[in-house]
Parts: structure tokens; C-alpha cells; sequence
């Protein structure tokens, strides 16, 4: 049976808005992790088969195929092509298991997976405006359509309204999700403390570190701020930043780790991806991840270490009442409401971090998973070599 393996995998420190990235081009950022992987690698960059990269909102300086941009940028083989993916949020994850299905069904032997973003130069409103002003559309992308509004009428479609049906229905207090969230950052902060995140990143200039992570974050300050949704539970506190990054991972067949003398450090186990209700949105990794049990027939005591996008802290603790998993082996480093959200580039960070991680801790299978734009949810399993 093919195998498809991950060699390496390193991704920048993740800027803050308006903060050391900011002002980066996205495909530099890209091309940054791009040149760096290759060197980890020593792989001749002309021998790889496609670069597949995330990224939303592909307008401006993210228009024009940024996985191409990127590679190009980086000064690697003209002959080697590039694809820019969007499954929203899971965009980089997604770029992992189609370079993983590439390489499994033998048709291609070695795939640069990643993903790259700038939201501090592009901000999500910005990009929206900007696509639907010259149309003529004012109710965003969902709600122009007749099909749709057929299907689902005219209910807000938005992340913090999907976050606030989330906490609404699985009895989530804003203080549980502000513990949370305290707990994201001392986590992330312990693991930038103890140089757990060295190894994965490269520096960007004088951007060394993660930015995000905030040291003098309280409960007494969270509960100060105003709920994003009136009347609801979530505030900025709770959600993940608006952040900048790029990541990249080398995925290699069985066939060229022999032939180029690599060595993996993982073993891409399963890969699937699943739905569910569109105008919750966020809480898809919940029966996406059952559906990865059920197929690999893996129970969540078998898995050692588990990444799951914080973009809000419900989407996290909706997912731990339902899948009864231990909080101690979740998002262990911190998640994206500490150390932020580049949105095509987070899916490659988290599966770098997870890699990493099982490598310091010695577990063996590691699961991924985070929710989607349109109510989808990627997971990904991960075996440590």
C-alpha cells in the first residue's frame, strides 16, 4: 500500500495586527518558509512535483495563484507549478491532504504543502467589499443567491453568530470560554518560555517569535469587554486574532525518501473532510472527527495530541463535551486565540506544531482538525516515525 510521508515542515512566527509581518508581502512570507524548508530538506527543489497553497481572500498582493507567486518569489525552478487553494479557514489542511493524496495515488512523489497570509494588509471585510462592490452585490456571498436564500432564508451567516449557536447550544458560559482562552495564552506563552516553538520556526527579521500571546491578559479584563453579538457570550477575548504567517511542509512517497536519502518524521495516517449546518458553521470538526474514528478505527484514547483551530473558544469546548477527549492533550502549546489566526496559513502551522510536538513528547498518533467556512471540518491523522 503507498505510504505518503511528511519530511519537514517549518513555518514563520505569527505577527500581530499591524505588527513585525505586517508590512510583508504575502508571497515573501511564502517564499521565506519556502526557501527555508528546501534548505532543511537539502531536496533538489526541481525534483519537487507541485506546491500547494492555501490562502483566502485572493485579491491584491494575494491574487494571481499565490502558490506560484510564492515559489517564484522564492527563487526556486520556473519548471515546477503552484495551486492556491480556499476551503476557508482549513485552506493549508486541505493543501496537506490533496499534496497527501497526490503523492498515495502515485502519481506524484514529492509535494510542498502550505499556506500564506497577510490579514493586517488584507482584513476580511476589506476582501469582501472588494469582491462584491463590482457586482453590484450588498449581501455578501451567501445571501445574493436565490438558492440559497430558498434553502436557508435570511439568517445572519457569520462566524460569531455560528460561535454564539455554538455556545447556545451546547450550554457554554462566557466564563468557560474566557478560561479558556486564558488558558490558550499561558500555554502558548509556557511554550515560547521553554523554546518548545524553536525548532518550527524561522525568523522573519527581527520577528523571532510568536506575537500574539498576551502576558498581561486577565479574567478580570476579558470580562470587561463587550460581547461582539449583542447580548451573547463572545467577545474579542475568545476569538482568535486577525494574525500574519506562512508555513510549509515537504510530503514525500516511499519512493522518493529512498531516493533522495530523506528521513520523515511522520506518517500521514488519515485524511478526510465533512459538513454539516452551513449557518452554525463552526462546528463541523465534531462530526468530522467521528467519522475519522469510525474510518481508521481509532478511539480519542488512541491519539496522544490533538490541534484544533481555536477561532473561537466554543468551536474547542463544544468539541471536548462531545468527544469526552482530555483537555490536558488539546491545543498543549496554545491555540489560535493566543497565538493567532493567519487563515491560509493556519491549517500548515498547526500541523507543524502537532509534528513537532509528538516528536518532544514521544506520543505516536496525532489528530488535527478545524472548522471551515460553509460548515466543513478537515481531519487530519498523523503517525510520529
Amino acid at each position: 500500500m503507498a505510504e505518503a510521508y511528511i519530511v519537514d515542515s517549518v513555518r514563520t512566527p505569527v505577527g500581530r495586527r499591524r505588527g513585525g509581518l505586517s508590512g510583508v508581502h504575502p508571497a515573501d512570507l511564502g517564499a521565506h518558509v519556502l526557501k527555508e524548508l528546501v534548505a532543511r530538506t537539502g531536496i533538489d527543489p526541481a525534483a519537487v512535483d507541485d506546491v500547494v497553497f492555501g490562502c483566502l481572500d485572493t485579491v491584491g498582493p494575494q491574487a494571481g495563484d499565490i502558490a506560484r507567486t510564492c515559489w517564484l518569489a522564492a527563487g526556486l525552478p520556473e519548471e515546477v507549478p503552484g495551486v492556491t487553494v480556499d476551503r476557508q479557514c482549513g485552506s493549508s489542511q486541505q493543501a496537506l491532504h490533496f499534496a497527501a493524496q497526490g503523492v498515495l495515488a502515485g502519481t506524484q512523489d514529492l509535494v510542498v504543502a502550505g499556506g500564506t497570509q497577510n490579514m493586517s494588509m488584507i482584513p476580511i471585510a476589506f476582501a469582501s467589499r472588494q469582491a462584491a462592490e463590482p457586482l453590484g452585490l450588498t449581501q455578501g456571498p451567501y445571501l445574493g443567491s436565490e438558492g440559497w436564500r430558498a434553502r436557508y432564508g435570511d439568517q445572519p451567516v457569520n462566524q460569531f453568530h455560528g460561535a454564539e449557536l455554538i455556545a447556545d447550544k451546547w450550554g457554554i458560559t462566557r466564563r468557560e470560554q474566557e478560561e479558556w482562552a486564558l488558558r490558550s495564552h499561558r500555554r502558548a506563552l509556557r511554550a515560547i518560555d521553554e523554546g518548545r516553538f524553536t525548532r518550527e520556526t524561522v525568523a522573519y527579521g527581527e520577528v523571532t517569535a510568536d506575537e500574539g500571546p498576551r502576558r498581561d491578559t486577565t479574567l478580570e479584563k476579558m470580562a470587561a469587554l463587550d460581547p461582539v453579538v449583542e447580548g451573547g457570550t463572545v467577545t474579542a477575548a475568545c476569538s482568535s486574532q486577525v494574525s500574519d504567517g506562512a508555513a510549509a511542509l515537504l510530503i514525500a512517497s516511499e519512493q522518493a525518501v529512498h531516493d533522495h536519502g530523506l528521513t520523515p518524521r511522520a506518517r500521514i495516517h488519515h485524511l478526510s473532510v465533512r459538513g454539516e449546518d452551513p449557518i452554525r458553521m463552526l462546528s463541523a470538526p465534531i462530526p468530522a472527527t467521528a467519522h475519522a474514528l469510525k474510518k481508521t478505527a481509532l478511539s480519542m484514547t488512541d491519539i496522544d495530541l490533538v490541534e484544533i483551530n481555536e477561532a473561537f473558544a466554543p468551536v474547542v469546548l463544544a468539541w471536548l463535551k462531545e468527544t469526552g477527549t482530555d483537555p490536558d492533550k488539546v491545543n498543549v502549546n496554545g491555540g489560535a486565540i493566543a497565538l493567532g489566526h493567519p487563515l491560509g496559513a493556519t491549517g500548515a502551522r498547526l500541523m507543524t506544531t502537532l509534528v513537532h510536538e509528538l516528536e518532544r513528547t514521544g506520543g505516536r498518533f496525532g489528530l488535527q482538525t478545524m472548522c471551515e467556512g460553509g460548515g466543513q471540518a478537515n481531519v487530519t491523522i498523523v503517525e510520529r516515525l
